[in-house]
């Protein structure tokens, strides 16, 4: 047994990781994720792996689902070990506000780590007449998944731009896939998608049709009166068609987990993501946004005991 104990820590080591005598064929990692055919997914899919080397002999999953609120609700339950979720969500989770899908405090979650900023995407078919926030009211639109972090990003950008749902002939509640088939047959005028650049459901749209990207202009964040909501830039080609940048909202993603990961578990979690950060870049171009040194801004709540760790070991805290 000791001899297949020091091949198992050679074996880590060559691999340039640490070997953790807490860490076992018995570790389950879940990671939650959002739909298919968003940015969550393969960025998941593309941790899950570096997860899964840098703890030897670990059974790592990736899970779909509706994102932010979802993911946050089962970390709470104890139903995964590390999940992406949209700062603005994470806010309110763990403060518990019940309009945002959270009946009480989360206060089981702790933090991970900030990687890369999504961009509040309003795009509507080129032929529905719409070119400013204001030219939405009548259209029928898609707004994400129900209590989806996307869908929680529609209510506030439309409320500060003074547009409620009423104001539209019809509103669907789809996820980004979904949201795109149904642009693709003239059923819905317009989609509201909270993801990084170049999500690939948009790409597919732009591909098959010609689109609009709407600007959301300055003085509306403003008047959202929420920190998480920054103003962005959606660069030109981003998408066909799209010529010219377009003023749009940021708001930070985070990668965040519970308190009841082990140390060691999440240490090796956050060792694996920043050292794995090629896989993440192949997998999405999102992940090209992901930086060592914006790992803690903006954490709306406390870090995990095995971060911190890996951030004192790397500098970047005391």
């Amino acid at each position: 047994m000791k001899a297949l104990s020091r091949i198992v820590a050679s074996s880590a080591c060559a691999l340039g990781l640490a070997a953790t005598p807490a860490l076992g064929a018995d570790q389950f990692i879940n990671v939650l994720t959002g739909g298919t055919s968003g940015v969550y997914y393969p960025l998941g899919v593309a941790l899950a792996g570096s997860i899964g080397r840098a703890i030897p002999g670990s059974k790592t999953s990736v899970q779909a689902t509706k994102a932010s609120v979802e993911n946050l609700n089962l970390l709470q339950a104890g139903r995964g070990e590390i999940a992406f979720t949209l700062g603005d969500s994470l806010s309110d989770a763990w403060k518990g506000n019940e309009e945002s899908g959270f009946k009480t405090p989360l206060k089981k979650l702790r933090g991970i780590a900030a990687i890369y900023p999504n961009y509040i995407q309003i795009v509507a078919r080129a032929d529905a007449g719409i070119k400013t926030l204001a030219d939405l009211k009548g259209k029928k639109i898609s707004v994400g998944a129900p209590k989806s972090g996307t869908e929680l990003n529609a209510r506030v950008i439309l409320a500060a731009a003074g547009i409620t749902y009423k104001d539209f002939s019809k509103v669907e509640y789809l996820p980004f896939g979904e949201s795109v088939e149904l642009m693709k047959n003239r059923q819905i005028d317009v989609t509201l998608q909270s993801a990084g650049l170049g999500v690939s459901a948009l790409r597919d749209l732009a591909t098959s049709m010609d689109v609009v990207v709407v600007s959301i202009p300055p003085d509306v964040i403003k008047k959202t009166n929420d920190p998480a909501y920054l103003p962005g830039t959606i660069p030109a080609n981003t998408y066909r068609g799209q010529t010219a940048d377009v003023p749009a909202v940021s708001v930070q993603n985070y990668l965040v987990t519970h308190e009841g990961v082990s140390n060691d578990v999440v240490y090796a979690m956050t060792k694996a993501l920043w050292t794995g950060l090629d896989q993440l870049v192949a997998a999405h171009s999102a992940a090209k946004a992901i930086d060592l040194k914006h790992a803690l801004e903006g954490m709306p709540l406390p870090l995990h005991p095995g971060a911190e760790k890996y951030y004192k070991e790397v500098k970047l805290m005391k």
